[in-house]
């Protein structure tokens, strides 16, 4: 008789979500404070961080791998537990690297670029398997609200570090940037154990298809993955959706700084704002999406579609309110924002959780990998177009404000394509009524 495939609990499911919200604490440390540092205290162009951030993002073009490797394997906590610490690693390098660059640039970039690519590789390793076990181990009628909390509670570990190390970071100096990067990266890899420990006990659904997937080359396999038109199409609008999403990450700090002279905590704590209204706009959708569905039958497309329309109409404010400085409420514009870009991703990872079950269930690693790879690969475009354009629109004019304003106008038109493309996503067949996050 063949063994009971063990679900996780909603306790096991919150207690994975602490693992992703330990990758969240770290990733924000490297993509907005240590960028707004090099930018603003130590005057560097905005391309370097851009450039160094897109390093450890192109490494994510191996995710698929590591999701498959750890399908044939199928124990994925070492994958988890080893990618958390890498990234902690590469974290404390960079921090240690900004530091250095104050007083050797040519010296600081050298330590900066084995350190990204730690943070690449760790972020890779560890996120893609998490979200694989996930997505292997929930039960059916679990899996989009599965997925939406694990992502609700990384945007929390965001707004919190965001919050809490922009209040330690005042008066800035390179020795408390080092000291509370130690501190996140500790109480991270504390939370990854908590978290990871004994979640595998038992078989899991994905053990029925493991023998027949053992000895299928990666090339085969992600061959066939990508003949799926679905899959195609959701790829596809994951790319172009987070290239939009990231193109303000690294230039939101520093437009502050510049624009509305905000302090490092004071720019800080506003990408902590834009995390939190992102938090907000996930937990929104939640509660009405269950309650909407009674009545209105809302699809998923309805989701992603408004959220996408409402994060560009948020950055074109942005762009006008620039020009409005100070006098514009930077803060309730940045958090509109983020509440616009958690209402789509929470929609977008309930269809993720989706699409990564469907088919064969031994493939959910290579899934995951697939669609995180478009995503991160995205994020890197983003971050490097965003960080190259506001540093063209500086040398070709005079006003900080209208430099910056061009690039997110120029963001919220992309929003507006990733609109329409996600109206052509389906994780169901035409005839099937498409679920919402929340039922």
């Amino acid at each position: 008789m063949s063994a009971v495939p063990r679900t996780l609990s909603w306790p096991d499911i919150l207690r994975l979500g602490l693992v992703q919200m330990a990758i969240g604490s770290i990733i924000v440390l490297t993509t907005a404070t240590m960028n707004r540092v090099m930018v603003v205290e130590l005057a560097l162009p905005a391309m370097l961080p851009g450039v160094l951030v897109s390093i450890y993002y192109a490494t994510q073009f191996l995710r698929p791998r590591f999701g498959h490797g750890a399908d044939q394997g199928g124990n994925r906590a070492p994958w988890i537990v080893a990618g958390v610490a890498v990234l902690g690693l590469g974290a404390l390098g960079a921090a240690l690297s900004v530091g250095l660059m104050g007083r050797s640039l040519g010296w600081g970039i050298a330590a900066a670029v084995p350190s990204f690519l730690l943070i690449g590789l760790g972020i890779g390793a560890g996120a893609t398997n998490l979200l694989a076990l996930l997505a292997s181990r929930v039960s059916e009628e679990r899996r989009t609200n599965a997925g939406s909390a694990i992502w609700i509670m990384m945007i929390a570990g965001l707004a919190a570090t965001g919050i809490t190390a922009g209040m330690l970071l005042d008066p800035y100096s390179p020795t408390r940037l080092v000291l509370v990067t130690l501190g996140v990266v500790a109480l991270a890899l504390v939370l990854t154990v908590i978290g990871i420990w004994g979640q595998e006990r038992g078989p899991a659904r994905a053990d029925i298809g493991k023998a027949r997937n053992r000895d299928l080359p990666f090339r085969t396999v992600a061959r066939e993955l990508w003949g799926d038109a679905r899959v195609r199409a959701f790829t596809i609008f994951v790319f172009a959706s987070m290239v939009a999403y990231n193109l303000q990450d690294l230039i939101l700090e520093p437009f502050a700084g510049h624009v509305f002279g905000y302090t490092v905590g004071e720019s800080t704590q506003l990408g902590g704002t834009h995390h939190a209204g992102a938090l907000a706009g996930m937990i929104v959708v939640l509660v009405s999406g269950t309650a909407l569905a009674r009545v209105f039958r809302v699809p998923v497309q309805g989701w992603i579609v408004g959220g996408c329309l409402l994060s560009g109409t948020a950055l074109i404010a942005m762009a006008f309110g620039g020009m409005r400085a100070p006098g514009w409420p930077l803060g309730p514009n940045v958090f509109l924002l983020g509440l616009a870009n958690g209402v789509f991703a929470v929609a977008a990872i309930g269809a993720m959780m989706q699409l990564a079950c469907e088919g064969d269930e031994a493939r959910e690693g290579l899934r995951m990998g697939l669609f995180g790879a478009a995503q991160a690969i995205a994020f890197g475009v983003g971050s490097f177009l965003g960080t190259a354009a506001a540093d063209l629109m500086r040398a070709l004019v005079a006003s900080d404000a209208f430099a910056y304003g061009t690039v997110f106008a120029a963001e919220g038109v992309i929003f507006l394509i990733a609109a329409a493309l996600a109206l052509r996503i389906s994780t169901r067949s035409a005839s099937e009524p498409v679920p919402i996050p929340g039922e």
